[in-house]
């Protein structure tokens, strides 16, 4: 099964934020509601949590990169 890792909702009047950091790498186990992503915006640091318990098989956006919201950003 896959399962989409999504942007969540930015602030108000937020239109983008960037990739600070991943804290696992493709192939690492995780569990869910685990701290998986940061991303950044000019107000606030969103600590993007896993969806649900797997494998990370993917990441589709790297640290730097600009996103937005419900973009997918990686793949469990």
């Amino acid at each position: 099964m896959t399962i989409e890792v999504k942007v969540p909702a930015l602030p108000e009047s937020v239109s983008d934020g960037v990739v600070v950091g991943w804290h696992k790498q493709p192939g690492e186990s995780i569990r869910r509601d685990e701290a998986l992503v940061d991303i950044e915006t000019d107000k606030v640091v969103l600590e993007v949590p896993a969806p649900d318990d797997g494998v990370l098989d993917q990441i589709l956006m790297n640290d730097g990169d600009t996103v937005t919201a419900d973009q997918v950003i990686g793949i469990i």
